[in-house]
């Protein structure tokens, strides 16, 4: 379970900000370069779509880092929100079953 008090960033908000902006590059740009519709990448990175693997691949290759660093970032993202909605206190429990040799 994350213990943080603050929700993560959107993955979408990261790659615009940290490999998009900081590289002066635009959405259509990128867009038209990793072989992705502009509407899709705007999605992602507006926050209304998420990370798929396939783009985790893609964005790797194209920005030089690995497919598991956007896949995480998805993934605690994703993490964080559920764990906030979930109510844990109504969840029933089932012991562990011993096996004999």
């Amino acid at each position: 379970m994350l213990k943080r008090g603050l929700p993560p960033i959107h993955p979408g908000e990261i790659l615009k900000a940290l490999f998009i902006d900081e590289r002066k590059l635009t959405i259509s740009e990128v867009a038209k370069g990793i072989n992705m519709a502009r509407a899709n990448l705007s999605a992602v990175i507006n926050g209304h779509l998420g990370i798929s693997p396939e783009l985790a691949v893609k964005l790797s290759e194209a920005f030089g880092n690995t497919a598991e660093f956007w896949l995480n970032l998805q993934k605690n993202y994703e993490l964080w929100h559920a764990e906030k909605k979930i109510n844990r206190a109504t969840i029933r429990h089932f012991q562990q079953v011993n096996a004999e040799s």
